[in-house]
């Protein structure tokens, strides 16, 4: 995967503490600066599914980074005692695997917000020195509570949750009712309970009004709370989508969320999956590549960019999607039936009977690859009763029954199961307008009155291009000219570059500016990053001290401090890069 430029995966912070318990608490701060870093356009940043990918193993980081499409890497850990705590963490150059930025931060717990934000200001800053401009706010962490120990119950909980358990998932509901005891205006607790019981009622874990009532109730609290986060609009998106097909205002509120957060992952989620739905193609397409460029190692977008693929008939490409999502995870049971369908309609027999082998609904399966590739097979007369009484809780999920019946001489029963379905609003036959095995009901009638839509293509708004978002003339060209005069006599007369610690901001603040505006100046004044432009004044001051004969008892690293390089790698590696040559090799031939 090519990287872009201003791109950064975080690596899970290592856990450092005695108490293995506390790897919750790391991988909750990890997740922290994924998401606050995410709220920075111009930047990617690479998901927390995809990053964790690589959590306790031991990859060369060059070989993350090709894999994630990323140009920097942050890895970093974290020991926590009573009321203290240390991180550590420092940025890596994908290209060169070279550290050119690190940090220790020692703070007490109770300081932990204010900590991760200024940890991920301090990242974004760095990555920008390094790899060219984008705008980064004064803030990118809000503390969501007052209490610590309400925090660290809430990270418990969120531990628990991300491994989608029916059993996870309950304990993590008494951890974030715990959190809430200790503090009730926690609203990122109460968004969460309610996103925890919204899936335990689609997935029938619990009776699903009962669970439902309890997803509302969290609601009513925390829109009470705060309404900012991007959890309040996306709240009603599963009620309007998967509750009521009411495709308009799904639409909505999910522009509302990625209002917030333009790469809130369940947004882009949920508008591939309304546009799929709709048959929309092309946006759905916009949406899953961008979900794969954010989040190249889930399991779950390969599937989504599968399913585009099948409803367009493109069933090789879908297999090959597909296959990858089963590397990615093997349990992912909505992958296995996709690609038992892709089998079916590519008639790979031999492919189909060994893929099958020790799963449920064999018989099904078997039914439905012969009814579409055998023309002479039919359903037998002992089947029928069972598919007119609606299948099997086993069907509940992918809706076999309704996809035999309605490419037998049944259609017509498959037709009256389909608008049953239909009238529920069950699960995944939300597509049954793009479904190819649904594709012999188009012609019955009534199929086009099953349900009207209430969103077409014209009220789809082309999503920008990145680059089209990201023009902000914050100077413009007077500006900059007159900017640019003020800079450069600044480095020359005064040589500011000399100081090895010299920051964007102390630039920024002589010249009376921003960094945003400090930023913007060298990006388009010079076309290059901060870094870059104060490293061509220290190379320029390194060579003309470096062949002074007065200097000939220093070393060369000692020549490279003196013209205000602070790292070794830092200065070979931009020596090589602008001369072509290593420091030692260029003294050799101009001594």
């Amino acid at each position: 995967m090519k990287a872009n430029s201003k791109s950064i995966a975080v690596l899970p912070f290592v856990n450092m503490s005695n108490a293995i318990d506390n790897d919750y608490f790391c991988d909750g701060i990890t997740e922290e600066i994924i998401n606050a870093l995410t709220k920075i356009k111009g930047l990617k940043v690479i998901a927390r599914t995809s990053s964790f990918a690589f959590k306790g193993k031991d990859i060369d980081i060059r070989e993350i980074g090709k894999q994630l499409g990323v140009s920097t890497i942050l890895e970093g850990s974290i020991k926590k005692s009573q009321d203290n705590i240390r991180i550590t963490a420092q940025l890596i150059d994908v290209k060169d695997g070279i550290h050119y930025w690190s940090k220790k931060y020692d703070r007490k717990l109770v300081n932990i917000f204010d900590l991760e934000d200024e940890i991920s200001l301090a990242i974004a800053n760095e990555v920008r020195n390094n790899f060219g401009h984008f705008e980064v706010q004064d803030h990118l962490i809000k503390q969501p509570t007052n209490s610590i120990d309400a925090y660290q119950l809430f990270l418990k909980g969120r531990s628990l949750q991300l491994q989608w358990t029916p059993e996870s998932i309950k304990k993590a509901i008494s951890f974030y009712d715990k959190a809430i005891a200790l503090d009730k205006n926690y609203a990122k607790a109460y968004y969460a309970n309610l996103q925890c019981y919204g899936l335990l009622a689609m997935w029938a874990y619990m009776p699903y009004q009962e669970a439902m009532d309890l997803a509302i109730s969290n609601l009513l609290i925390a829109k009470e709370i705060d309404t900012t986060l991007p959890e309040y609009p996306h709240s009603f998106v599963g009620k309007f989508f998967w509750g009521e097909w009411d495709f308009k205002n799904t639409y909505i509120h999910i522009k509302k969320v990625l209002a917030i957060n333009p790469n809130h992952i369940d947004g882009l989620e949920a508008m591939a999956e309304l546009s799929i739905s709709l048959g929309f193609f092309d946006n759905a397409l916009l949406y899953a590549n961008k979900l794969l460029e954010i989040d190249p190692l889930s399991a779950n977008n390969h599937y989504t960019l599968a399913h585009i693929f099948y409803y367009q008939r493109k069933f090789h490409k879908a297999l090959e999607s597909i296959n990858y999502a089963l590397i990615l995870n093997p349990h992912l049971e909505l992958a296995h039936h996709l690609k038992c369908f892709c089998l079916i309609w590519l008639n790979e027999a031999e492919q189909f009977k060994t893929f099958i082998q020790n799963t449920s609904l064999q018989e099904e399966k078997n039914m439905l690859f012969n009814l579409i590739n055998k023309k002479d097979a039919v359903i037998t007369n002992e089947a029928i009763p069972k598919w007119s009484r609606g299948g099997n809780e086993a069907t509940m999920l992918v809706p076999y029954d309704v996809f035999i019946l309605s490419n037998s001489d049944h259609k017509e029963l498959g037709f009256s199961r389909l608008k049953e379905m239909v009238s529920q609003r069950r699960g995944q036959i939300i597509n049954y307008r793009q479904e190819p095995f649904l594709q012999p009901l188009h012609s019955i009638n009534g199929f086009s009155e099953l349900h009207q839509s209430n969103l077409f293509i014209d009220d789809i708004e082309v999503p920008q291009k990145e680059e089209e978002k990201l023009t902000s003339n914050i100077l413009d060209s007077h500006q900059i000219e007159i900017l640019k005069k003020e800079l450069l006599n600044y480095f020359e007369e005064e040589e500011p570059y000399l100081t090895p610690q010299l920051s964007l901001k102390f630039v920024a603040d002589v010249l009376g500016l921003n960094t945003n505006k400090m930023s913007y100046l060298i990006n388009q004044a010079f076309d290059t990053n901060f870094n870059d432009f104060i490293n061509q004044y220290r190379l320029k001051h390194f060579k003309t001290i470096a062949i002074d004969p007065k200097n000939a008892h220093l070393t060369i690293l000692g020549l490279a401090y003196d013209s205000g390089f602070n790292s070794k790698s830092v200065f070979n590696t931009y020596f090589k890069k602008i001369e072509g040559t290593t420091p030692r090799a260029w003294m050799k031939s101009n001594s």
